[in-house]
C-alpha cells in the first residue's frame, strides 16, 4: 500500500494542521484519513512504523497517530524514534486487544512518549476531538497563548 495524502475539501474551513496516520489495517486507515480531512486536517498515511518514519521528515506532521501492533516496525519503536527528534510532533497511540492485552500496550506507549492513547474500537469523532485538543495545546504552547 502506498502512502495516501488527503487534504481538506472545504477551503473555507480552517486548516488545523498535518496528521500522519500509521496503521496496518487499510480500512481503518482510510476511515481515519477521511475523518481527519473532513475536520480540516491534511493527512498522510503509512501501513507500518518504518514507512511512517520515512515520511516524517519530509511531511513534518503536527500529530502522528500510530497503531501499536504492526508488521516490520511496531508503534512502540516508531514512538521511541519520533521522540528522539529535536521538535517531535504530538503522538496518539491506538491499539486493539493483543496477546498482552491492549491496556499493557497502551500503558507502555504512554510511558514511552505517546501524548495520548486510545483503545480500539473508537469513534472517529473521539480521535478527532482528542487530536484537536493536542494540536490546539501545542499551538498555544508555541505562541504563548491559551492555558
Amino acid at each position: 500500500m502506498n502512502a495516501v495524502r488527503l487534504v481538506p475539501r472545504d477551503h473555507e474551513s480552517r486548516f488545523r494542521g498535518r496528521v500522519l496516520l500509521i496503521d496496518d489495517d487499510p480500512a481503518l486507515l482510510g476511515l481515519m484519513a477521511h475523518a481527519f480531512a473532513a475536520a480540516g486536517y491534511a493527512t498522510l498515511t503509512a501501513e507500518n512504523g518504518r514507512k511512517g518514519l520515512n515520511l516524517l521528515d519530509s511531511y513534518k506532521p503536527d500529530l502522528v497517530v500510530t497503531d501499536i501492533v504492526m508488521p516490520e516496525m511496531e508503534g512502540i519503536g516508531a514512538i521511541l524514534q519520533i521522540r528522539r527528534r529535536a521538535k517531535p510532533p504530538k503522538i496518539i497511540a491506538i491499539s486493539g486487544a493483543g496477546p498482552g492485552g491492549r491496556r499493557d500496550y497502551l500503558s507502555w506507549a504512554k510511558h514511552l512518549g505517546a501524548d495520548e492513547v486510545l483503545a480500539k474500537p473508537f469513534r472517529m469523532s473521539q480521535i478527532v476531538a482528542l487530536s484537536n485538543r493536542l494540536i490546539d495545546n501545542k499551538i498555544n504552547h508555541l505562541t504563548g497563548h491559551g492555558s
